[in-house]
């Protein structure tokens, strides 16, 4: 057991994800399979203006839940013989083994576009302004729901989907095209996963041009470095269900499409056990975020990120 915990403590994705609650890999993923995958995706349907509703349609039966993904409205489901250049990766599953065993399973995959600002209609723009998180799957035509929407997004933790379970997973994101300041990339919180979950909208304070202090509501705060994820294609990062990230809207003039997985840890003891075990608030929370109404509407108008 001490060999095996030693082993696990010094994959350098485990002493990452210890120091920063992140793992940024030195090579992509296969770019010609990235195009390959993106060609296909982008054959699929138009990015633009015609992926959503009239407002009147939308105003007529608004759906704020049951509007993402899900088993058997996935786009990924069509394409599942095309993600080996991702699910086998050597380098990536090394990593993904040391932080969750070998025995890991995918919690969740899906595609992710951020739609451009050009292709967001005025009326929905409007109503979304200064939301904290532009999902705009509640505006989008339910035959394209089978991918997630984003117009921007704080800084969150995707510990924010999973009420009550424990940090026992991680995202891992493939960019499939090159991704530049201007192609809403991730923005990434260093050492924020230290303090444990908190809950959505988080306290931060912008203290530079690429800095934060970041506190927990119980008396805790880290000083963190904003790390802004541009990459060519194929670019691979993951981090911890508790380190904060985000991203602003999409100010090019095309969508930016990636792939995301939740990863989840296996029934042995893995790297995933020394990295929690070193943070100082909880690996769990009952409640996760206090911006949305009963219906699933946001009722908080706060955007820290789009502040950086």
């Amino acid at each position: 057991m001490n060999a095996q915990k030693a082993a696990h403590l010094h994959h350098p994705a485990v002493e990452d994800f210890i120091a920063d609650g992140a793992h940024l890999f030195d090579q992509p993923v296969d770019p010609e399979a990235c195009a390959a995958l993106l060609a296909d995706i982008r054959a699929d349907r138009h990015f633009d203006h015609r992926l959503f509703l009239t407002e009147a349609e939308f105003d007529a039966d608004p759906q704020y839940t049951g509007v993402n993904p899900r088993p058997g409205r996935n786009l990924l489901e069509r394409f599942e013989e095309k993600l080996a250049f991702v699910e086998q990766d050597p380098n990536l599953v090394d990593a993904v083994s040391a932080l969750l065993g070998p025995g890991y399973t995918i919690l969740n995959k899906k595609v992710v576009c951020g739609v451009s600002q050009t292709s967001v209609p005025a009326w929905i723009r409007a109503r979304i302004l200064g939301n904290p998180v532009n999902n705009l799957g509640a505006y989008v035509r339910p035959e394209y729901r089978d991918v997630t929407y984003f117009y921007g997004i704080d800084f969150h933790q995707d510990l924010i989907d999973y009420k009550e379970r424990p940090a026992d997973f991680l995202t891992l994101y493939v960019y499939l095209h090159p991704v530049s300041r201007q192609d809403a990339p991730l923005f990434l919180l260093k050492g924020t996963h230290r303090l444990g979950g908190t809950v959505f909208p988080h306290d931060l304070t912008a203290t530079s041009d690429a800095s934060w202090t970041y506190r927990d509501g119980r008396g805790g705060e880290v000083e963190t470095e904003q790390l802004i994820l541009t990459g060519g294609a194929g670019f691979t990062g993951m981090w911890h269900a508790c380190t904060l990230h985000g991203t602003q809207p999409d100010a090019a003039d095309h969508e930016r499409i990636s792939l995301r997985y939740l990863l989840a840890q296996g029934p042995a003891r893995a790297g995933m056990d020394d990295v929690n075990a070193t943070l100082q608030g909880p690996v769990s929370l009952t409640q996760t975020r206090i911006d949305l109404d009963a219906a699933g509407a946001a009722q908080v108008k706060r955007n820290t990120i789009n502040q950086a």
